[in-house]
């Protein structure tokens, strides 16, 4: 693995998540294979257990880790090409990667849309030049358009609880939210769940909520929520902005939000999301709380994914 940016980098989705549960079962059976090499992870927003998880990941795999909070610590980048620095960046892009690449031998970086022009954040200018300039694997933190390693962490956490032989039906539902969200998270399950092509998979959201075919392909979309929840194994609930109308919010969807009422026709379904969560807004005490939630061992094995995925490219170098 050259570089982790989505799931076209995984040639295996279930040998990649086997050795995530290995790490699980032994956290520091590859304790030695980062051995003298730096990871450097990258912030221009904010993160929590992104952050985190993938500094545990790195120590259990003997690497050391330093953090850097771009967005509030470093200079104003500038990605675009033959730019005329005469504004309030300060630094462009081609300057800084291949710095950062000489200090590090993984270069994790976490971006975040603009949710005001579609087309410059659906190019991925940021990822991509970092890909370009860095001259080291590049690792994505999450990006304008997707969340790969909270992807391939939700395919680990299903992996674990559904024990069937046939395959889940797995339903990512639109959340209602006081913002507007981006659609990263909901992109990249899409693209990952149609990859692993192992469940049932619908995606039920109002009308004006559509996402990129090119992420969704051929999943089921259903526009009346508990159409779409009937026999359900799974529940992902997900807020994102519009992608056609880009950025905006065209409906609050109050009436969306997932309460224990709404399970009545699931299979028992176990309830997902990536957090952080608007408690009582996205999804209610009683789903978060209850047995069916499974949001807390889904984040948990955010440590696992990047531990794998380190692991993978450590292997490579």
């Amino acid at each position: 693995m050259l570089n982790f940016i989505s799931v076209n980098d995984v040639k295996d989705i279930d040998a990649l998540v086997q050795q995530a549960l290995s790490f699980k079962a032994n956290p520091f059976a590859a304790k030695t294979i980062g051995t003298g090499k730096r990871i450097g992870l990258l912030f221009l927003n904010p993160s929590l257990r992104t952050r985190l998880s993938t500094q545990v990941a790195a120590a259990n795999l003997g690497m050391e880790a330093i953090v850097f909070n771009v967005d509030k610590d470093g200079w104003a980048l500038e990605f675009t090409e033959g730019a005329i620095m005469n504004g309030t960046t300060v630094e462009h892009i081609k300057d800084a990667a291949p710095v950062l690449g000489s200090y590090f031998d993984i270069l994790c970086v976490r971006t975040f849309p603009s949710l005001q022009n579609r087309e410059d954040d659906y190019a991925e200018m940021v990822m991509n030049q970092f890909i370009k300039y860095a001259g080291v694997p590049v690792v994505s933190l999450e990006s304008a358009t997707l969340h790969p390693l909270q992807s391939l962490t939700d395919i680990i956490t299903i992996t674990e609880a559904y024990k069937e032989t046939t395959k889940p039906k797995i339903v990512l539902s639109w959340a209602p939210h006081v913002k507007a969200l981006p659609q990263c998270v909901a992109n990249s399950f899409a693209q990952w769940i149609n990859a692993w092509d192992k469940a049932q998979f619908v995606i039920t959201h109002p009308k004006g909520y559509e996402l990129d075919k090119a992420f969704t392909g051929n999943a089921t979309v259903v526009h009346e929520q508990d159409e779409a929840l009937e026999a359900a194994d799974f529940v992902y609930v997900k807020n994102w902005s519009a992608y056609h109308d880009y950025g905006k919010i065209i409906s609050t969807g109050s009436d969306w939000m997932l309460t224990n009422n709404k399970l009545s026709n699931t299979n028992n379904a176990k309830i997902m999301h990536c957090l952080p969560v608007r408690r009582n807004v996205e999804l209610s005490d009683e789903i978060l709380d209850g047995s069916n939630s499974l949001v807390t061992q889904q984040a948990g094995n955010r440590v696992w994914a990047a531990q794998a995925v380190l692991a993978e490219i450590l292997k490579s170098m």
